[in-house]
């Protein structure tokens, strides 16, 4: 079974990726890890798009079942159809970009108050995510979401990203039993 999170950035996608992982066997596939090139610090150069999608496809490939996390929406058409359940994550914006700040400073630690190349970036990403109900934003967007999901061949299971994990996760493992048995 092949399913995908998606939603903001900020919005605990990976973080139901991991937790899906950690009480099944699906393995856990973050478009994070194909989309940037590994660099310290993190996020500073992209994969190309052929390459991205030929790594994360290899991957997608050898595994039964897959959790992805992550918007793919510019990724191609081919995914449009790869996936059995896809799990649209919406969380209100002042607590989203509450998470992001915290995670920023988490992430880069002392160099987000010393480095100003860091600093640059992080307010940039910021500014980016903050964004995303903007219905005239042209990146990843609440908009550009919806408008995707329409495009999606499978189940939608739309949740709340403010509520307690544990029942978030308990939803998916739900409808990911219903869908075994169909």
């Amino acid at each position: 079974m092949k399913l995908l999170i998606f939603g903001a950035s900020g919005s605990g996608t990976t973080t139901l990726g991991n937790e899906i992982k950690k009480r099944t066997d699906f393995k856990h596939l973050d478009v994070d890890d194909y989309y940037w090139k590994k660099t310290n610090p993190p996020f500073q150069e992209k994969i190309p798009l052929t390459k991205r999608n030929e790594n994360l496809k290899v991957d997608f490939n050898n595994f039964t079942n897959v959790v992805v996390s992550g918007s793919m929406v510019s990724w191609g058409k081919e995914w449009e159809s790869a996936f059995d359940l896809a799990i649209f994550i919406r969380l209100e914006n002042t607590a989203r970009m509450e998470r992001l700040k915290i995670r920023e400073t988490e992430r880069y630690g002392e160099k987000l108050q010393t480095d100003k190349k860091i600093q640059q970036n992080s307010k940039a990403f910021l500014e980016w995510a903050n964004q995303y109900e903007n219905p005239n934003f042209d990146g990843r967007s609440l908009k550009v979401h919806n408008n995707w999901i329409e495009m999606l061949d499978c189940k939608i299971l739309r949740l709340n990203g403010e509520v307690e994990l544990n029942y978030n996760v308990e939803k998916v493992l739900t409808e990911i039993k219903l869908l075994a048995t169909t």
